[in-house]
């Protein structure tokens, strides 16, 4: 049972960037005393923490992540903020200084009552989440005017303004800015010119040809060997650039010094494109799920007012215009138009939306201008809870995760032995000691886990987005590892296998009596009535264009019907049990007709019977066939009549059939087909469905669901189609097939440049391969998955 004391609570971390460093944080996090859980996510770069006093933890938290790589910075997440905190954007004019920039947000972050923030350059916007604003403001302006004057703090109003031109000089000097990635970048470049000249071309003099290799081999290693130095005295001796440095120093001592050149210049190259297709690969994924607004037209009177999308408030009026996205959740008061909600739901066909219709954030107006009565606040909008769900998700490691990062903690130190073991006995046998150290110094570089700690994650986090651009929300890296292994897909009727909207399916009049006459003479009592059958029976006659007569009088008998006067007597539409209570004689009605019947009688006189029930979705066949065709039982669970489920389950094509069940049953009939077929998954979307959602071993549901039903399930599906059932699954299969390819290829890899190296046939530019050129395939390997038709 989890504390309930404990403060569940998302943290930022910032500069990470070795995904075997976040696995060796969480390790240490879980460590401290009074945390509950910890998970570290180094795809979305969070710090998931469960315990009771954070404010205590935080300090030890940090000096852990730093310890472990020394840039990070541990931030509490925006938009979860602890309380009394509070989140606003201020824009920095006059600001022309990156690197002041960078300063600034240090010195930030570094005042009493902020909890966290950052500035960003290209937009020149400081996100400020602190306690007291007010107070705070003019130690922030202070500051900022003190590292580079002219500088002003003002809050942002309206749309954020966009920055100037990144490549602008700086007022002093005028000498370009240049990044972290640029800085990596001319290194390379100007350290490989000078390995180039004097190694390959040779245009360098013998005599300087030594000082040339060691001054390429500063521009290339210089950083890599000052950050092994600085982890080492914290006694990280096992990260990539420790490991590194050892093996090229090595190389040095026993002068193979054109190999540790070389073999440096190659791993900043892997390491500069790998960073690149880490990058890109989230930055893909992101992009399709965060749809989050920066601001809003809201409307006053006739003027629009431009605020940001947090501010916004239910009740409030909101301009939305063609080619914009629906920013927030709400009702459309007036203008028409077609929607795009292939963003939110897969669908990519169009959605007319008018007047009184609802719609969700995230889709895109694509014709005509719409004013909408916000409903829910960005924080419970549609655009936030997909973005939340795809961080959730990447925060809910599968088993194979947990098993790479603890595999990676034996693996560093484990190849570590066998390189220094390689090193001593083969060179105390033979005498050959540099032929040996060679070979040790080839696997201290293989020795680095990252290909393996990066590779799984980022296939998950790879499933997860693409999943999203179907409108399928995983709600964990668990969820696909438990999807691929379902053998049986258990399905709710109404609102899953059909539309769960009530439609007359057939009229049957007594002999002498028309259809439309018995419709007309049923609808006319039923206007009355707000029921979902009546509104069915309603909806069909003015189909008709039937001309309907209101009652003038009527009775409502509970669980039996209606009893109305009009001009033609008195009218009785119900079930048996008010034709019984009315001595009304209705043998000669069929009694073959699935699902629910209204019988008719005017005047004492039994006319005829109306035939309601719901509708199978146009899909519903197409991915019953699809489920079976990947050897999948499929069956259905329902409370509703046993002839009208099993005349569902025909027509959609469905195995099995549990029909009049009460949820409880619903759980007994779940546990039957798991232990008679495996791995069972439950799709449902009714309030009553939670209970077996939350119990079956992949729970379901549909967007247009039951929010109980939808807090309880692992998956969602947001389009509401039964042929995400089985995109679901494939999705999942596919998903899991890739991370085991990059586990796979990784280790074989490492394993082949091992052996080839004991054999004599592999060098340390191969090992750098095994490292970082691994790490590259496996990340592009991931993210095919967003570019695959499931």
């Amino acid at each position: 049972m989890p504390d309930a004391d404990c403060i569940k609570r998302v943290y930022a971390l910032k500069n990470l960037g070795c995904a075997n460093c976040a696995a060796k944080m969480e390790y240490k996090i879980k460590e401290l005393p009074g945390v509950e859980y910890a998970s570290v996510s180094f795809v979305t770069k969070q710090l998931r923490l469960s315990a009771k006093n954070h404010e205590v933890l935080l300090p030890a938290i940090r000096e852990i992540c730093a310890s472990i790589e020394s840039d990070v910075e541990v931030v509490p997440r925006s938009g979860m903020m602890p309380f009394n905190f509070e989140s606003k954007v201020y824009l920095l004019e006059n600001l022309g200084c990156a690197n002041c920039a960078a300063k600034m947000e240090k010195a930030i972050n570094d005042l009493p009552d902020v909890s966290a923030a950052t500035i960003t350059y290209a937009t020149k916007q400081l996100r400020l989440t602190a306690k007291n604003h007010a107070q705070l403001l003019p130690q922030v302006q202070a500051i900022c005017s003190t590292i580079e004057a002219g500088v002003k703090v003002v809050e942002r109003i309206g749309k954020p303004v966009l920055a100037e031109n990144i490549n602008q000089r700086k007022k002093s000097g005028g000498i370009l800015s240049m990044s972290d990635e640029q800085r990596s970048l001319a290194e390379i470049v100007f350290g490989g010119i000078l390995f180039i000249i004097s190694e390959i071309a040779g245009l360098v003099p013998e005599a300087y040809h030594i000082y040339c290799l060691v001054a390429a081999y500063i521009l290339l290693g210089g950083r890599i060997v000052l950050t092994a130095l600085k982890n080492s005295t914290k006694g990280q001796v096992f990260d990539e650039n420790f490991l590194m440095t050892v093996a090229t120093l090595g190389a040095f001592a026993i002068n193979q010094y054109e190999e540790a050149v070389g073999v440096m210049l190659f791993y900043r190259i892997g390491e500069y494109f790998e960073h690149r297709a880490v990058e890109k690969s989230r930055g893909q994924i992101m992009e399709a799920v965060d749809m989050r607004p920066e601001v809003v037209n809201l409307l006053i009177g006739e003027d629009v007012r431009v605020i940001p999308a947090e501010e916004a408030n239910v009740g409030d009026i909101l301009l939305v215009r063609a080619g914009d996205r629906i920013p927030l959740d709400g009702v459309v008061i007036e203008g028409e138009s077609l929607l795009d909600t292939s963003p939110v739901t897969g669908e990519p066909v169009p959605v007319k939306r008018s007047f009184g219709d609802e719609v969700i954030s995230g889709c895109i107006n694509t014709s005509g201008m719409l004013k909408i009565r916000v409903e829910k606040v960005l924080a419970e909008s549609m655009v936030t809870k997909i973005l939340d769900s795809v961080e959730n998700a990447a925060a809910s490691k599968p088993q194979l995760d947990r098993f790479i990062t603890r595999f990676a903690r034996i693996y560093t130190p484990f190849v570590v032995a066998v390189a220094v073991l390689t090193a001593v006995i083969p060179g105390f046998i033979t005498g050959n000691w540099e032929y040996w150290t060679y070979t040790a110094l080839t696997f201290l570089v293989i020795s680095c886990p990252c290909a393996l700690v990066l590779s799984v994650p980022l296939a998950f986090f790879s499933g997860i987005g693409a999943g999203s651009k179907y409108g399928i929300l995983f709600k964990g890296g668990v969820t696909i590892e438990a999807l691929k292994n379902v053998k049986a897909v258990v399905m709710d009727k109404t609102g899953t296998v059909t539309k769960g909207n009530f439609v007359v399916q057939k009229l049957v009049p007594v002999s002498g009596m028309e259809e439309d006459e018995l419709l007309k003479l049923c609808a006319s009592a039923e206007l009355v009535s707000s029921h979902p059958i009546a509104t069915s029976i309603v909806n069909a006659a003015k189909e008709r264009e039937l001309k309907l007569e209101r009652p003038q009088t009527f009775e409502e008998i509970a669980g039996e019907g209606l009893v109305v006067e009009v001009s033609d007597g008195k009218i009785l539409c119900g079930n048996k049990k008010l034709l019984e209570r009315f001595e009304i004689d209705f043998s000669v009605r069929e009694e073959d007709n699935y699902g629910t019947e209204v019988l008719v009688a005017r005047a004492g006189k039994y006319l005829g019977q109306i035939i309601i029930d719901d509708t199978l979705k146009e899909d519903a066949v197409a991915a019953v066939t699809s489920l079976k065709k990947m050897n999948l039982t499929t069956a259905m669970l329902t409370g509703d009549a046993a002839e009208s489920a099993q005349a569902v389950a025909r027509a959609a094509g469905i195995d099995e059939v549990r029909a009049k069940l009460l949820p409880q049953d619903k759980l007994n009939e779940l546990g039957r087909l798991r232990k008679q077929y495996g791995g069972v998954m439950f799709v449902g979307d009714g309030i009553n469905d939670a209970p077996v959602l939350a119990g079956a071993d992949v729970g379901a549901t549909m967007g247009s669901g039951a929010d109980a039903a939808i807090e309880a399930a692992d998956v969602v599906f947001m389009n509401s189609e039964m042929q995400a059932i089985p995109q679901a699954i494939a999705l999942a299969k596919e998903t899991t097939r890739i991370a085991w390819q990059n586990v796979f290829f990784a280790l074989a890899i490492k394993i082949i440049i091992m052996a080839a190296g004991l054999a004599g046939y592999a060098s340390m530019w191969a090992a750098v391969f095994a490292d970082t050129g691994v790490s590259i395939l496996c990340v592009l390997n991931s993210i095919r998955i967003l570019y695959k038709k499931i």
